[in-house]
């Protein structure tokens, strides 16, 4: 599990590996993650978009960005949590991926929080630092 906490948001993630979805003869390998948003600060926040930075294992880069996760935006008081999964395709048996999203409190004030670093290996592979 990885974490980082930011303005009082405590973001987690729990990566895994989705052997049924990869094909390594075709350099295919796919990757879930489980990502879950603690709202431990004492305002109201809305999650408003996501940046995604993902360096494969041979040091290509991929960012993505939009609004939202998984088709929400979702709304967040004090104490709240959220949690969603979603995947990673990536053409090499390892990568990392880093981001941040976007959140807007109460008064309209946008401001990033980390979501932290995570390692994307096969789950019997050597563990690389990419």
């Amino acid at each position: 599990m990885y974490k980082a906490i930011t303005h009082g948001i405590e973001v987690s993630v729990e990566p895994f590996y989705l052997a049924e979805r990869s094909d390594p003869a075709e350099n295919r390998y796919v990757w879930g993650y489980r990502v879950t948003i603690d709202n431990q600060s004492d305002e109201h926040v809305k999650l408003l978009s996501r940046y995604w930075h993902i360096t494969d294992g041979k040091g290509r880069v991929e960012e993505v960005r939009g609004p939202g996760v998984v088709g929400e935006q979702p709304d967040l008081d004090p104490g709240d949590s959220y949690q969603y999964m979603s995947g990673c395709p990536l053409p090499t048996p390892s990568g990392i991926m880093v981001g941040r999203y976007t959140m807007q409190n109460a008064s309209g004030d946008t401001f990033d929080v980390d979501i932290p670093a995570f390692s994307l290996d096969l789950p019997d592979g050597q563990r690389t630092v990419n």
